[in-house]
């Protein structure tokens, strides 16, 4: 049998254990530690398969930020959620956003990729994972599907870590109409 002493030890552990939990200004994903809400996004440079040599963050202040990452080119997922944000991309740019995608591919796949898709949003090669692992969105050698919605101050407004590709855009659109309506109070 456990003496009071020791159950109030342990009962004392456990709070402030999980009170620290509650407490934690980070949050945690399968790929790793996620970038805090309202606080700058990670900025970041890499190249693009547009012919525009890089695309840095830092550059598309002004304009509302959709940066997906996914984990690879031509593959099921990745396909039906590239053609999903395709199928939106004149919704996102009457709301002054800028759709991006982020994977390891190099960017002669992304090249081949947006081709055969018709993509006319930028993909960024992040074939080391510096800029996935930034954004707690990299595991071994690839990226994880993430998106996070960047205000046009580069503050990081919202993260989605539970992705259906099939439904994703909508939800994405749907949040991002919200985002704006509040900064509009």
């Amino acid at each position: 049998m456990i003496s009071r002493r020791n159950f109030l030890s342990v009962l004392l552990v456990f709070c402030l254990t999980f009170s620290s939990f509650l407490m934690a200004p980070v949050a945690y994903a399968l790929g790793g530690k996620l970038p805090e809400v309202n606080k700058p996004a990670p900025d970041f440079t890499l190249p693009t398969n547009t012919g525009n040599g890089k695309v840095s963050l830092s550059d598309l202040r002004g304009k509302w930020v959709i940066l997906y990452f996914y984990p690879k080119d031509f593959t099921s997922g990745c396909t039906i959620e590239a053609r999903r944000f395709q199928e939106d991309l004149p919704k996102y740019i009457q709301k002054n956003a800028q759709v991006i995608g982020v994977s390891a591919d190099d960017v002669d796949s992304h090249a081949e990729f947006c081709d055969s898709e018709g993509l006319k949003f930028p993909l960024l090669a992040d074939t080391n994972g510096s800029v996935s692992k930034a954004y707690g969105s990299w595991m071994s050698f690839i990226s994880m599907r993430h998106t996070f919605i960047i205000d046009p101050e580069g503050n990081l407004r919202e993260t989605f870590v539970k992705v259906n590709p099939a439904i994703h855009s909508k939800e994405v659109l749907a949040r991002l109409e919200e985002l704006q309506k509040l900064t509009l109070l």
